[in-house]
């Protein structure tokens, strides 16, 4: 199990800034790749960022490149989605999810790839 608590939602202007933090618990953190997910009312789940074990390699939706960015922290068990010149389109909760294992091509951005997800964290852009 590794439970994944997100925190950092909050209602923010368009052209504003927000970061989301998800924190893990457990000591195999590092074992997993780690990614963030939206999902807007009425909408599939999509993805949007993902990071691998060590923090070496990052892809982002074509819809956030540009302006979000994602990032880890294995000693603090976290992972960080920072969020700039956002936009009402991204409003939706904002999920992160643990993989243990990989395969495919673009695998990761198949939400039925990862093994744990958080809660979410609302996250609303008022324009």
């Amino acid at each position: 199990q590794v439970p994944l608590v997100e925190s950092g939602g909050g209602l923010v202007q368009a052209g504003g800034s927000l970061r989301l933090s998800c924190a893990a618990s457990g000591r195999t953190f590092s074992y997993y790749t780690m990614a963030w997910f939206r999902q807007a009312p009425g909408k599939e789940r999509e993805f949007v960022a993902v990071i691998s074990r060590n923090g070496g390699s990052t892809d982002y939706a074509d819809s956030v490149k540009g302006r979000f960015t994602i990032s880890r922290d294995n000693a603090k068990n976290t992972v960080y989605l920072q969020m700039n010149s956002m936009k009402p389109d991204d409003t939706a909760v904002y999920y992160c999810a643990a993989a243990r294992t990989s395969g495919g091509s673009r695998w990761y951005t198949r939400p039925g790839a990862y093994d744990y997800w958080g809660q979410g964290t609302q996250v609303t852009v008022s324009s």
